[in-house]
């Protein structure tokens, strides 16, 4: 085994969880199952990484040996990273054509190898029919960055794949130039939507965030709910109190559904208008350039916060469509002009 490939190869293990490392060792499927229960786990992972390594190099494993170790790391760690969505498109009359894996194996690294020499590219099959590709990026003088890879998942025979966000932007034309030939299709576009929550991603552009019913809510009627029942209190406040309560939980519940919102982290709105006024001889009525500004809003799940606003008293309802279309839009990057 090659020097570069050990140091890979113990720079990876050492990325590890130690509460993981069998887990993810067993889904690598490199050892038997007999030879994982004579490896010390409970050492440091420094040795650990050392022994491992050592008994790597008795089995010779290569360069794509230790990069499928990285895409198992990745994919249990998912969220971990950036991840882009690009959206694929075909001719009208183009024929149905059945998807061979092998095919697009070829075709994808053929298709990064002759625009870019020093490359290597990995694949794993995944659940759900996916496809996992590990891409390490060099140059026309340098090695490929194997510590610096572009992940990509793939669903075979659907127009969406979905890209980890790349430091080095000259890679995106390669990867969508790639995708696009492996998959028959003609044209490719990176969608407005970016989250670390990959499965979020998924379940919005496939549209089936709405497939799963859970419900948050209590199971009794809300006149049943104590809400300000205090015998103290005028009844007809306590009805008034319910109706309206009642009214922002319908609201609620007709615009994101009753089941668990995909996560997203952000929503990001630039607005660009001209100044309108009727006050002559205005400054900003002469500007010919538009006023532009940038609104943000974050939060470890922004849709659920969004949809506890009205029931928490913070907002009216129904809120701005601006903010509830996000998933129907399937984009969280907006940009409002002037009609």
């Amino acid at each position: 085994m090659e020097e570069t490939v050990a140091e890979f190869l113990r720079r990876t293990i050492l990325k590890i969880p130690m509460y993981e490392m069998m887990t993810i060792l067993k889904a690598w499927d490199f050892f038997p199952e007999e030879q994982l229960q004579t490896v010390n786990f409970q050492q440091r992972k420094e040795q650990l990484a050392l022994d491992l390594v050592l008994l790597c190099e008795k089995k010779s494993a290569s360069l794509n040996d230790v990069a499928l170790l990285d895409i198992i790391y990745t994919q249990a760690r998912r969220n971990h990273k950036v991840w882009d969505v690009f959206q694929m498109s075909e001719e009208p009359d183009d024929d149905v054509n059945l998807f061979d894996m092998e095919q697009f194996k070829s075709s994808f690294k053929e298709t990064l190898q002759r625009a870019l020499r020093n490359v290597t590219v990995s694949f794993r099959n995944a659940e759900e029919n996916a496809i996992w590709i590990r891409v390490a990026w060099g140059t026309q003088c340098s090695k490929p960055n194997q510590y610096k890879p572009t992940y990509v998942v793939y669903y075979p025979q659907t127009p969406y794949a979905f890209a980890s966000l790349s430091t080095l932007k000259s890679t995106v034309p390669l990867l969508g130039q790639a995708l696009k030939m492996a998959s028959n299709h003609h044209q490719i576009m990176k969608m407005d939507l970016r989250s670390r929550h990959l499965d979020s991603l998924k379940a919005i552009v496939f549209k089936q965030y709405n497939q799963v019913f859970e419900n948050h809510n209590s199971t009794k009627p809300l006149q049943e709910r104590n809400l300000g029942q205090n015998r103290n209190v005028d009844p007809r406040l306590i009805h008034e109190n319910t109706v309206e309560k009642e009214r922002i939980q319908r609201i609620t519940e007709e615009t994101f559904g009753d089941y668990p919102q995909p996560q997203l982290e952000f929503a990001q709105y630039k607005l660009e208008t001209k100044f309108k006024s009727d006050i002559n001889r205005s400054i900003l009525a002469e500007r010919e350039e538009p006023l532009r500004c940038l609104v943000k809003f974050s939060s470890p799940h922004l849709l659920e916060a969004l949809k506890s606003l009205a029931p928490a008293g913070i907002a009216d309802a129904p809120l701005s469509p601006l903010l509830t279309c996000i998933p129907s839009k399937r984009k969280n990057y907006f940009k409002i002009r002037d009609k």
